[in-house]
């Protein structure tokens, strides 16, 4: 059974009718960049809980979650509405698995991220711990439309912070915007139009990819990687190219 922590909403983020992002304070266990927590308010008589991944560093009491609002849910609605000093239940300890420790060495890094599931790797980002075993990092954010690329200006400090080492690309699908590519992640790496926007390849030999998003995302993706660039799952006890998430 987990256990629940009262916090505190010192933040609401309105980033568009349907995206938010809530900063809480509560006393959470340590935790582990790229891991999740779960979020729950009493609703009529009832804890509804759903789980977000942690995009702040876990070195910051900030506790921040990236949210989308889905109109007919029963938890993301009520998140929305909450104010500073409102109440939300935290599971104390963190969980998940979609973490640099579960990474094998190489030397690039590839982190594709549709919508909300930017968040793991923007806490991982941050953090900054673990990364020097990978001489390039490439981060992903795909979106339906421009105004859905809510942390592009942290992601653009981080390039930054990274000094050449980190390398960011947009993408959206629904419409065409300066400086994104246009369409879905998977039609991008099969044609090739990723990699030649980054300046770097998709292989096996060099490369390992944590994909975290829509489920049918990953699920496509997982597939063109694997019959286009020869990449497979990474298990424990099979090494492998590709590590992922589902977001639903």
């Amino acid at each position: 059974m987990a256990e629940w922590v009262n916090g505190k909403v010192t933040q609401v983020k309105q980033w568009t009718d349907g995206l938010f992002s809530l900063v809480v304070n509560a006393p959470i266990d340590p935790f582990t960049a790229g891991q999740f927590a779960k979020l729950a308010l009493e609703i009529d008589g009832e804890r509804v809980q759903r789980a977000y991944s942690y995009v702040n560093a876990p070195d910051d009491a900030n506790l921040e979650f990236y949210l989308v609002t889905v109109p007919e849910g029963k938890l993301s609605p009520r998140l929305n509405q909450l104010r500073p000093g409102s109440d939300v239940m935290v599971t104390k300890e963190a969980a998940g698995f979609f973490v640099l420790d579960e990474v094998p060495d190489c030397d690039t890094l590839w982190m594709l991220a549709t919508g909300t599931a930017i968040g793991p790797y923007l806490s991982i980002l941050q953090q900054g711990v673990g990364l020097e075993r990978f001489n390039n990092l490439v981060l992903v954010h795909a979106a339906r439309f421009a105004r859905d690329l809510s942390y592009l200006p942290l992601m653009q400090q981080l390039q930054q912070r990274y000094n050449g080492k980190l390398r960011i690309q947009t993408v959206v699908s629904r419409e065409e915007t300066p400086g994104s590519l246009t369409g879905r992640v998977p039609a991008l790496i099969e044609d090739g139009r990723l990699e030649a926007a980054i300046g770097l390849t998709i292989d096996a030999e060099t490369s390992h990819v944590m994909l975290c998003g829509n489920p049918q995302m990953v699920r496509d993706t997982q597939q063109t990687l694997k019959d286009h660039r020869q990449m497979r799952k990474h298990l424990r006890r099979k090494p492998g190219h590709i590590t992922s998430e589902h977001y639903w």
